[in-house]
């Protein structure tokens, strides 16, 4: 699986038109990282959490931007990141539950109404993982069975990425004052996890824990980098230890028989290890662009619309993988395409263009709830995110933070 700004302050007046370099850097991890869950999500290939950990990645910036944001008062950016955040997931609740519920889910579908109801608050704020229901049939060759699990999938994100707002000042806090400690909690606890030392009882709350120690870490890097904390380190350190983490993460994955079907979503140590040593050592590049470097600059538009609809595109690429895989396997009807071209038929890549057809769709449909949440003025195609300065501080977005 499978993740913005907030103008919030009544004093506001529009930042310089360049924008910091390093934030140039971070659109290009940010981009990269929902390129490769597109990517991923749609092949399934294990080796490419290894190429680019993204939610690790994804977790990383956000934490960074969190603590940007922290510079004023908790409550204040909570509230703000929460209003970024929660639209686009009401869209998602809105087009989804009522799919499910027009084909039969309801409040005796699995045995007990009032939790039904009950949980149907997640839907709302994702404290934990919203309902939704089991074994649909397809739609009409146009959505695949069980096409509510493909549609939920991705919300585990936004539910750790609330959790991780909501811990964020204490995080902050804790990173000030014992910063390795801080840094390696997240790592102890998925240590914990793996050797059985902890263990609780119940689904939500054990899940909510694995996110944690997964990609804790990850969160907090992102906060130290924005503090400063890693430019305080010799400029040996990360480079000599990262590769090493990462390694470590590497060699508990292929002793848990790393593969296909069985990658690092399922080894939470591995991938904390992995992201963690992987995040580390991009941080610590962070070039800082004046300007786009120039192999890069033809790709300045569809980087700068990724980082302005990342919730949007995360949100919906599932549902997009599902419709267009669903859409492409109705070509085996064919003999002439069966006959003559199968490997077409069999290959993902043109199943990866009509996928990001499709996102480009759900961006036009729905991608201006993000605008309405930052109260800006909607846009159906935006190429970048608009920069304000607020009280002397600069303000800057993420996917789903």
């Amino acid at each position: 699986m499978t993740t913005a700004p907030v103008a919030e302050a009544p004093q506001q007046e529009q930042a310089p038109a360049t924008r910091p370099g390093r934030d140039r850097y971070f659109d290009l991890l940010r981009a990269l990282a929902l390129f490769r869950v597109v990517l991923y999500h749609l092949t399934g290939w294990a080796w490419l959490p290894l190429v680019f950990p993204s939610m690790g990645v994804m977790f990383a910036l956000a934490g960074n931007l969190m603590a940007r944001s922290l510079k004023r008062p908790p409550g204040q950016v909570i509230r703000g990141r929460m209003r970024r955040l929660l639209p686009p997931l009401w869209v998602l609740g809105v087009v989804g539950v009522t799919g499910m519920v027009l084909q039969g889910w309801g409040p005796d579908a699995d045995g007990h109404p009032g939790w039904w109801w009950l949980h149907l608050a997640f839907w709302i704020v994702p404290f934990s993982d919203p309902p939704y229901a089991q074994g649909l049939p397809a739609v009409h060759g146009f959505l695949g069975e069980d096409w509510a699990a493909e549609l939920a999938g991705p919300l585990w994100y936004i539910r750790a990425y609330l959790w991780f707002l909501l811990l964020s000042p204490l995080l902050l806090k804790a990173l000030r004052a014992l910063p390795a400690v801080t840094l390696l909690a997240p790592i102890a606890l998925a240590v914990a996890f793996e050797q059985s030392w902890l263990a609780l009882p119940g689904e939500r709350i054990p899940s909510a824990l694995t996110d944690l120690s997964t990609f804790g870490a990850c969160w907090i890097l992102g906060m130290a980098h924005q503090e400063g904390i890693l430019r305080r380190l010799p400029r040996y350190v990360v480079p000599s230890v990262a590769p090493l983490i990462a390694l470590v993460g590497l060699w508990q994955a292929l002793r848990h028989d790393f593969g296909t079907g069985h990658d690092l979503d399922s080894m939470p140590l591995a991938q904390a290890l992995w992201s963690f040593g992987t995040v580390l050592l991009l941080l610590h590049i962070s070039p800082s662009w004046s300007e786009w470097p120039r192999r890069l600059r033809r790709w300045a538009g569809p980087i700068g619309l990724l980082n302005s609809r990342a919730v949007t595109v995360y949100l919906w690429h599932n549902t997009c993988i599902l419709v267009a895989a669903t859409l492409w396997d109705r070509l085996w009807g064919f003999p002439v395409l069966e006959q003559n071209v199968p490997g077409l038929l069999e290959s993902p890549w043109p199943v990866l263009v009509l996928v990001w057809l499709l996102i480009g769709g759900c961006v036009l449909a729905f991608g201006w709830v993000e605008d309405l949440a930052a109260k800006r003025k909607p846009r159906l195609w935006p190429k970048s995110e608009p920069r304000v300065r607020v009280r002397g501080s600069r303000r800057g977005r993420a996917p789903g933070g």
